[in-house]
């Protein structure tokens, strides 16, 4: 995988486990705290979009992960 398929996947990841554990319906609910990590996610989501960098996609590319097109 590259790096950008790496960025994408780490943040569906943890959108959709801080939902689980964020949203009170949810059988693995903890607090409704995590939603503000939701949030977070989001926002350097968004970031990312305007500036074209990512600190995650930089240090996947230090570890050795090849860049994507």
């Amino acid at each position: 995988m590259t790096s950008w398929q790496l960025v994408r996947m780490f943040a569906g990841v943890f959108i959709l486990l801080s939902l689980a554990l964020g949203i009170p319906g949810s059988p693995l609910f903890v607090s409704p705290w995590w939603l503000a990590f939701t949030a977070f996610v989001g926002a350097n989501l968004l970031q990312s979009a305007f500036t074209r960098w990512c600190l995650l996609e930089t240090i996947l590319r230090k570890l050795g992960v090849k860049p994507g097109c």
